[in-house]
Order: C-alpha cells, then structure tokens, then sequence
C-alpha cells in the first residue's frame, strides 16, 4: 500500500501540497484528477524520487517496483519489439546470466527464477501489447528511430506495461493514443494485476477501469471509492452538506455572539455568557466551499444556409498523383449535423479533414459547398504554431484591426483572457489555456462546420464538459476527430468510419464499435454490417439521395419538438427564478398561487413536447439505420 502522509511540497512560493494525506490500496486502480496545474504529475515525480518534498512522509511496501512511461521517447536502431522487451530489466539480465555462468546451483537457480517470470512467452506478450497499440507485425521488427515522436511515446507505454511493475504510474497515458488504442488501453488496465495510479482526464476511462478516485484539490488529496461518475455525484454531496453544516455554523455562532454581548455584563447572567464564550472558542470553523468554477467554451451562432452545406460524390484525395488516400467518397454533410470520425491512426481520418475544409484538393470526383460557408478548424499541431512571443491580446489585434482596446479587451476576457491574462505571451500560458485560445480563434468569424481535431489533449474534466455543451447547443455542424470516447457519446449524433481507402457511414453505437475493434486486435473476424458492393456507385447515390428526402422531414419534426422543449423549459426557469424570492408569498400571495398554477401548467406542457420529441427522435433514427 502506497502511503502519503501530512506531505508539503512547495514550487517558489507556490503550495501544491500542504499537510496531504492519502493511502492506495495495493491492487486496486485508482483514478487521479484535479484541474491542470493543480500537481499532479508532480506527486508521480514525487512518488518515483525524482522530486524531494519539504514536509510529511511517502512510503511503499519494501521490494516494490514503481514503473512509469519514460519521459523521453524511445530511439536508436533497436526495433520496438526489442525495445518493450529490454524493459523487463530482471529477465534480460537473468537471460545473460543463463549464456555465462557454469555453476550447476546457479544454473538451476536462473532457469527456475525464469520459468517463474514466463519469460519464454515474453516476446509473445510483448508483440501482443505492441499490436494493441496500433503497431502491426512488420512495424515491430522495424527500428525506432524510424517512427515519429508520437508513435515513440506509444512505445514507451507499452514498454511500461509489459515490466508490469507493482506500482504503475500513468501520466495521461491516451494523449498519444487514437480512440482505438484508448479502447485496447482500457481493456488491458481492467486485468491489470497489480496497483495502478492514473492520470486522466477521459471520463470514460476513469468510468470503466478505476475502482477509487484520488482527487487533488485546493492542496488537499481526497480518496473516493468508485469511478468518476459515483466520485463525482458524492463529492457534490459532501460539498452540500459541508456548505449546508457552515450555515448552522454561522448562524449558531451569531447567536450565542448576541447572547454574549446582550448578558456578559449582567450578574445573573454573567456565568452563562462566559460559559458561551468557551464554546465559541472551542468551535472549530467549518471551511468554506471553493469551487473553482470553468469558464464555459462559446461558439458564436452562424448563419442559417440552405441544405446541404458539403457534397462529396465519388471523390478522391491523396498527396501524390496515382497515390490516393481515400476514394470513393459519396457523403452529405448538413448545417445541424455532429458527425464523429471513427478510425485508427493512418487511415486517413485528417487527410478528411483537409478534404473538408479546402486545405486539399479532390484529384478526381466532386466536392461542392455552399457558396459562403465558412469552416473553423482546430487541430493540435497548430499549438506548435502558435506564435510564444505574441499574446491573446495581439491575436485579437489582428482579428479587429477596426475595433478599440477596449472592444479587443472584452472579447479576450469572454474567451478566458480577461484583464492581465491577456498580455501573457503565449509561451508562460498552460496547454489548456492554449487550447481554449485556439478554439476562440478558430470559431471567431462564426463558422457554419466546425471540425475538431483531438481538442481535449489539454483540457482537464470539467473543461471537457464544457466543451460538450458547447458543441451541443452549437447552432452549426461539427465533424469530431478525438480518442475520448464520452466526448463523442454525448455529443456525436452520427458515427463514419474511416476505413480501407474510404469514409462510410457505421450504423452502430460505439460499444459495437469497440467489440468490432477488439476482436479485430485480437486477429478475429467481425461479423458487423457491411454495405453491398455490388451495386454500382451511380445506383449507391440514387439511393442515398431517396433515402435522405425522407428522413428530412423527421428530422425537422424532431428539431420543432426539441425547440418546443428548450422554450418551455426557458418559461419555467423565469417562473422557479420569481418563486424563489420568499417575499412573493408575502408581498403577493395571488401573484405566487398563479405562477404555482402556471408551473403546473408548463410541466404537463414539457412532458408532453417530450413524449412527442422522443417519438419523432425514435422514427429518424430508425429510419436512418435502414
């Protein structure tokens, strides 16, 4: 078990961690989180002795072996294989051992210790490992120097996992990983056998593989049984109490206050008064509640074009002549559409996106857009190209050379910049800030198709909520490349699959995803749906265009009733908002009773714009997995 005790740790006058506690129960996986910059990449630095601390105590079970992903990415001329292999350090030194020594005991010894650790099928593990991430068979014999940074660090992780250490310590271990090597990830953690400490920020990650949450918070560690959701929904509760129990608190406190200043002086009294006055000494005050809250992601509304606002009929793309990527492409893309892009590394889940938003040209076929449809694109190399010595401020510069500084100002405090914040150069602000800037610039000329290229790498959990309430109340299209899997659950409304040369529509969910995309790891045929490949493509785009005339109007009867919804619910906020002030009841006791009566009213109203909203829902997306 993993014990941290009163431990301070201190950066400048910074206190990341004061009088901390927290123990890990040996074999059990537990989920850290906190907002970015909170410390905790520090305590894993910390936990590995790579950082001293100033006050408390760290200690862990004697022999136990803490493992982590290198920091530096792998290289040289040893192939990946040979690379996850060296990192079972007890193996390769028992296996020289073997070539050398000429003892009998000895002898016998290393073969037992090396029957003990399996390490004959250790190739076979290591391979299996390698594949799960996305490296096939004849990428694994090639050298490491061969791949880029990324691929590297995905080697590094698997390094880490095949030493199988009895502490191992995950520092957001997916932002090198595509949603289908997340998948393999959360598969593989689950019969991880020994303890494991991660850093996450995927919510469907620390859903579905942690069995306690390890929360940093305001320099404090607390430790919750359960994955985030149940973390989540009992840290809301202990706050509403703790909140709840100050108010009694301070309101005791005043009373016995007014107790004291109204009898200390009076003799009969004096004895009770001074009685109380202890008590107020022995009170220890409860903590306020600090919540820090996230400034919530706003994307501008577009203008309203006809439909479709892309077409795509059988067209190709590629880099170089007679070399296509992807081919074949016969898709529609609406104003209110939120398409995820499904897909493995390499298949050319990008090279789409640049497809779409005009960075590449089609080599054969068409691709028509609306006349003015504007297109905002965030991707995460572009904070490589962020310029480090310009700021918010002079981003904003140039986006309103017309405007004044005080105009420039507000629109850089909407977006998180506000005051100071917005004169720090690009290069001291965090990832997230980073990310959050790039996001406002690519939405700031109101786009009407937003795509979206892996955005929450840098955004802790909360800010990735908020971006999925952006993208849901976004009165645009969105097309969402990322490896989170809650972030396309919750916001997607359809699922393509980019695949063997070409983008199709995958009719599942993306549990059928993920099972189609395990056995498919695990060298096993799918039995998904596939699409007929005997009709030609002009009978295909026949088809596809009959098919999207009769969903039109489903759709639009789905999107009457969830705006019938959205309205009502905005009637009865304004209601709850004028019921909420206590005085009404007093004040204007038939104004309460017909606001009552008018709630009622609206609930019935909600209810039933809800069963007819689910109904339409239901008939489009029936109609659409025809």
């Amino acid at each position: 078990m993993l014990h941290i005790n009163d431990l301070t740790y201190r950066i400048g006058d910074r206190t990341l961690f004061e009088r901390a506690t927290a123990a890990i129960p040996t074999g059990h996986k537990v989920g850290f989180v906190g907002r970015n910059g909170a410390g905790k990449s520090t305590l894993l630095r910390i936990i590995q002795g790579e950082l001293g601390y100033e006050a408390g105590s760290l200690s862990l079970p004697s022999r136990t072996r803490v493992g982590a992903v290198a920091q530096e990415a792998p290289g040289g001329s040893d192939s990946l294989l040979e690379t996850v292999l060296a990192a079972d350090t007890e193996r390769v030194e028992l296996l020289a051992e073997a070539e050398t020594t000429t003892d009998p005991h000895r002898i016998a010894e290393v073969q037992t210790r090396l029957a003990d650790i399996d390490a004959h099928s250790a190739p076979a593990r290591a391979a299996a490992i390698l594949a799960g991430l996305g490296f096939n068979e004849d990428e694994q014999g090639r050298p490491c120097s061969e791949f880029s940074g990324g691929w590297r660090m995905r080697v590094a992780l698997a390094a880490s996992l095949f030493a199988e250490p009895d502490l191992l310590l995950l520092d957001e271990p997916t932002n090198y990983l595509d949603l289908e090597g997340t998948m393999w990830l959360e598969s593989y953690l689950k019969t991880y056998p020994y303890t494991v400490l991660l850093v996450s920020h995927d919510r469907d990650l620390l859903n579905k593989v942690v069995d306690h949450i390890l929360h940093l918070e305001n320099t404090k560690l607390h430790l919750y049984r359960g994955g985030y959701d149940r973390f989540e929904a009992t840290r809301r509760a202990r706050l509403e109490l703790q909140m709840s129990m100050k108010k009694r608190q301070e309101a005791e406190r005043r009373h016995i206050e007014s107790f004291v200043e109204r009898f200390r002086y009076k003799a009969s009294k004096a004895k009770q008064a001074q009685s109380r006055v202890k008590a107020l000494a022995r009170m220890k005050p409860i903590a306020a509640v600090l919540e820090q809250r996230v400034l919530p992601f706003k994307f501008p509304v577009p203008s309203r074009l006809s439909p479709p606002i892309i077409t795509m009929e059988d067209a190709v793309c590629g880099y170089e002549p007679g070399k296509p990527i992807l081919s074949g492409l016969d898709l529609r893309i609406d104003q209110d559409d939120v398409i995820a892009l499904l897909g493995a590394n390499g298949n050319g889940k990008s090279t789409f996106a640049k497809l779409l938003s005009d960075r590449l040209k089609p080599s054969s076929g068409k691709v028509r857009r609306s006349p003015t449809l504007k297109i905002g694109y965030f991707a995460q190399h572009q904070l490589d190209e962020l310029n480090l010595a310009w700021t918010p401020y002079r981003y904003y510069e140039e986006l309103m050379p017309d405007k004044s500084e005080a105009q420039r100002r507000a629109q850089a405090g909407a977006v998180g910049f506000p005051g100071q914040k917005a004169n720090t150069v690009i290069e001291k602000l965090s990832g997230g800030e980073k990310a959050r800037l790039l996001l406002a610039l690519a939405v700031f000329h109101k786009p009407h198709l937003l795509i979206l290229d892996e955005p929450t790498n840098h955004l802790d959990v909360d800010s990735r909520e908020a971006l999925v309430q952006a993208i849901n109340e976004f009165e645009g299209a969105v097309i969402l490349i990322s490896h989170d899997r809650h972030l396309i659950e919750t916001s997607a409304d359809r699922l393509w699959l980019v695949e063997n040369g070409t983008v199709k529509t995958f009719d599942g969910d993306m549990d059928e995803y993920r099972d189609r995309l395990l056995a498919a790891r695990r060298g096993k045929a799918t039995r998904g749906k596939r699409k007929s490949t005997d009709d030609t493509k002009a009978d295909q785009r026949q088809a596809s265009a009959k098919r999207r005339a009769g969903l039109e109007p489903l759709k639009l009867e789905a999107k009457k009733w969830e705006s019938a919804i959205a309205r009502l619910t905005e009637q009865k906020d304004r209601i709850d908002a004028a019921l909420a002030d206590g005085r009404i009841y007093a004040v204007t006791p038939d104004k309460a009773t017909k606001l009552n009566q008018k709630r009622a009213q609206i609930i019935g109203l909600v209810e039933a714009a809800e069963l007819r909203w689910m109904s339409a829902q239901e008939a489009y997306d029936k109609a659409n997995r025809l």
